[in-house]
């Protein structure tokens, strides 16, 4: 019988390179990808409806963002099938239902091969999902129509799994995080600080009521204290994320065969970094990417009903930012019992999503104190005052690793859901998730940096 595996191995892939790339190849390759990503965003869909894609890009904003996506080009799908292979598989994995031990080599071989065959997979059902549910246009009748729009967004996925691919074996972090990274920075330009208006004129040079896009220069010309709200509360997830990110628990180590001379092992408090609120961001937008491509004509479905691109009841609403309900609570000090149940149902989802997510990947990413346990004992320390056993070192990490999981989780989640309700420029979940990958790419630059300075350390920093 055919395995998993060997189903994977013959999808297209990217090979591992054959000697360790130096910090200079890594960054050059690093940059290709991204200059051939925002390439690929420019890139439209040929014979899609200029009107169909604006008004699902009013729709899908969120998407967009979150995901790394250009809607109305080839990279519409952007990370989709990726994180929605990723969500799929932790949550059968975490829950036991498939009883795959990560831990172990043949474990991993099989949630890669899975998730690579799924993001491949998933890749033909959401293109085809995109084109069917109207997102381009009318296309009832057109096969060949059909065939056209969902082969070039297919390929773009397709190129998007690739692209990570190379990232993860030849550049710094994984395409998932640079792609992200690169959609919330521009969107933090435009929002911010671009003097542009919605039609992508100088606003300076256009007669009559046009504003700019950007923050600031909205609030030169208005002086509305309001139009500022985007930039400061941007610099106060900024601020909290980074500080968080310098949060950790210290665990005091030795080596057993070397008397006097010790180690910390540091856990960090964001202990399972930005993938659970990745994952259930990513579940959010496609509950709203559903209900908004099966409402019919009326705007409505049974997750909720639509209009001019916003969710205005239903499970979709409440599970949208509620921004408006923070601006009437700023502006009449009194929101009401929906506003109140909005936000408490928002926020809930966020937290408790990011929870059970930051439970999963601990469990299938090799985070778990056994296989932490493991790591420390094969460098060679142990736990002072103990002889050196695994499971000494097991008992002393089971005192922080749970309690360290589920408190990243909660803190991410929350961050995130409060991020989004202040209208950060780039989405509250953008900014957070944006200043954890480059956090994440400095420690890994300054590591590479580090071991090419002094060779001697790689082993022990590995």
């Amino acid at each position: 019988m055919v395995s998993l595996v060997q189903i994977a191995s013959y999808l297209p892939t990217v090979t591992e390179p054959e000697k360790e790339q130096s910090l200079k190849e890594m960054l050059a390759w690093t940059g290709v990808v991204l200059v051939l990503y925002f390439l690929l965003g420019s890139i439209n869909v040929y014979g899609a409806n200029a009107a169909s894609v604006q008004q699902a890009l009013a729709r899908l904003e969120t998407f967009q963002t979150l995901l790394g996506a250009q809607i109305g080009s080839i990279i519409t799908l952007g990370i989709g099938p990726i994180v929605t292979a990723s969500i799929v598989l932790q949550m059968l994995v975490g829950s036991e239902l498939l009883p795959w031990n990560t831990n172990t080599q043949e474990g991993k071989q099989k949630f890669q091969a899975t998730q690579k065959l799924l993001a491949y997979s998933l890749t033909v059902i959401q293109g085809f999902g995109w084109v069917l549910s109207g997102q381009f246009g009318n296309v009832a009748g057109q096969p060949s129509l059909v065939a056209l729009l969902a082969g070039q967004i297919i390929l773009g996925g397709w190129l998007i799994i690739m692209m990570d691919d190379l990232v993860q074996k030849w550049g710094f972090g994984s395409g998932t995080g640079l792609f992200i990274a690169a959609g919330v920075s521009k969107q933090v330009y435009i929002s911010a600080i671009s003097p542009l208006t919605q039609t992508g004129q100088l606003y300076w040079t256009v007669a009559g009521e046009a504003s700019p896009v950007g923050a600031l220069f909205s609030f030169i010309t208005t002086f509305d204290l309001f139009a500022l709200l985007p930039i400061v509360s941007t610099i106060l997830v900024f601020s909290a994320v980074v500080y968080m990110q310098s949060m950790k628990v210290e665990i005091p180590l030795t080596f057993g065969n070397v008397r006097g001379f010790g180690q910390k092992w540091p856990l960090k408090f964001i202990y399972t970094s930005n993938m659970p609120v990745i994952l259930i961001a990513a579940l959010v937008t496609n509950f709203q990417i559903v209900g908004s491509s099966i409402a019919g004509a009326d705007g409505c479905s049974v997750l909720g009903c639509f209009s001019q691109g916003q969710a205005q009841s239903g499970l979709v609403y409440f599970l949208q930012a509620p921004t408006t309900v923070v601006e009437t609570l700023l502006q009449s000090g009194s929101i009401g019992l929906t506003g109140v149940f909005h936000i408490i149902f928002y926020t809930s989802v966020y937290t408790f999503g990011s929870i059970l997510f930051s439970i999963f990947w601990m469990r299938t990413s090799g985070q778990d104190a056994d296989s932490v346990a493991e790591q420390i004992q094969n460098t060679g320390m142990k736990v002072p005052g103990f002889r050196k056993d695994k499971r000494v070192i097991k008992k002393v990490l089971n005192r922080y690793i749970p309690a360290l999981t589920i408190l990243s989780g909660f803190s991410v989640g929350l961050l995130a859901a409060l991020a989004n309700m202040t209208s950060a420029a780039g989405g509250g979940t953008g900014i957070l998730l944006t200043v954890m990958i480059l956090y994440k790419l400095y420690e890994q630059l300054a590591q590479k940096h580090m071991e090419e300075l002094h060779p001697a350390l790689k082993d022990f920093m590995s």
